[in-house]
């Protein structure tokens, strides 16, 4: 018996609903589990241990077979991460999502958005944010938009054409969670891919009080949508400026919805920088050289209201992908994913450092 009253049997009984990895069906073009490309690099060792070269449904195996020769009568038993579905009953729609739970204590939630024509699954193993959310000890919530869409402002995707609240769902939903949870207010984060990025965007700009920081990939704003944040709000923005489905320049996106414009990469980060009263000019700085035809640029205005920070990725000749990950479309078709940094371990980290006390 454990010392809670846990009997051996039950310790050496574990049921995982991880194994899910199927990346983000983009335009509906691709089906679970397929990928174009080089595979997403492994994490380094200082990242994710020592078993990054191990998959995790064996590595959590062998954890569970060691506890049980080793020691099952143990004081301490170390948390096994898990994933837990879940539905969420919000204007007269039934909503699902699915929360990765950390070993540890969740120090931060992280929600983490889709892009149109994708669903929460898909992000969750494009992006592998679970590993790191695994060694920062983050919860992060995939949730599913409606008919694979996100209501982010533009009026031109399925969800806005039904008038869907997706504010007020992923509102409620991270209050949900962050009780359910026992995470502080101010440690509440968005993030997400295109459509993802665009309501990451809205998110902070009409919730800032819920939302610390977010860091949108490959996504602005819809021209004229309003951003008057109720307070400074810490943003991580990446965007190639070879995306050609989000132009880095703004103008005409198509959607599943039909057509909407969007601001620029750069204006969207002036906004902003502007929003959070920061002073001086950027810092920059240039990643690596790795020699996959792209260049990646770094901008920092750190000098910001309320210990902000805007930080801004720059890909050069980078496409409408995830850097560090899987290549998931043809580069004729989206454009390259670089290699010079790994956008879920960046973001991770930002998160962390981010938070409102």
């Amino acid at each position: 018996m454990l010392t809670d009253g846990t009997s051996s049997r039950e310790c050496c009984t574990l049921r995982s609903l991880h194994g899910t990895n199927s990346l983000a069906r983009i335009l509906g073009a691709v089906e679970a589990g397929r990928h174009y490309g080089p595979a997403r690099p492994r994490r380094s060792a200082s990242a994710v241990g020592n078993l990054t070269g191990m998959p995790w449904a064996r590595w959590l195996s062998l954890a569970v077979v060691a506890v049980c020769l080793g020691g099952c009568g143990a004081h301490q038993v170390q948390a096994a991460a898990r994933d837990q579905s879940g539905t969420f009953q919000f204007g007269g729609l039934t909503r699902t999502y699915k929360v990765h739970v950390p070993p540890g204590p969740p120090v931060g939630l992280v929600l983490n958005l889709h892009g149109g024509a994708a669903s929460g699954a898909g992000q969750e193993g494009l992006t592998d944010f679970d590993a790191v959310a695994d060694t920062t000890n983050l919860l992060v919530v995939y949730p599913d938009g409606y008919d694979k869409s996100w209501a982010d402002g533009r009026g031109a995707s399925p969800a806005a054409r039904h008038h869907v609240d997706d504010l007020g769902f992923l509102v409620a939903l991270v209050g949900k969670l962050a009780n359910d949870f026992g995470v502080a207010s101010g440690h509440v984060f968005s993030t997400g891919m295109s459509n993802g990025g665009f309501m990451s965007n809205r998110l902070a700009c009409d919730r800032a009080d819920v939302f610390a920081a977010i860091a949108p990939v490959a996504g602005t704003l819809g021209v004229g949508v309003p951003c008057n944040p109720s307070r400074p709000v810490s943003v991580l923005a990446v965007h190639g400026t070879d995306d050609r489905l989000v132009p880095f320049n703004g103008g005409v996106v198509h959607g599943r919805g039909g057509i909407s414009h969007s601001v620029s990469a750069t204006s969207m980060v002036d906004k902003w920088r502007s929003v959070d009263g920061c002073q001086g000019d950027w810092s920059t700085q240039e990643l690596p050289d790795v020699g996959d035809g792209t260049l990646v640029h770094r901008f920092a205005a750190s000098a910001c209201a309320d210990s902000t920070e805007v930080i801004f990725y720059k890909i050069d000749n980078g496409g409408h992908t995830w850097p560090g990950a899987k290549q998931y479309l043809p580069e004729a078709i989206i454009g390259a994913t670089t290699r010079a940094f790994d956008a879920s371990e960046v973001i991770a980290q930002f998160f962390l450092t981010h938070a409102r006390n």
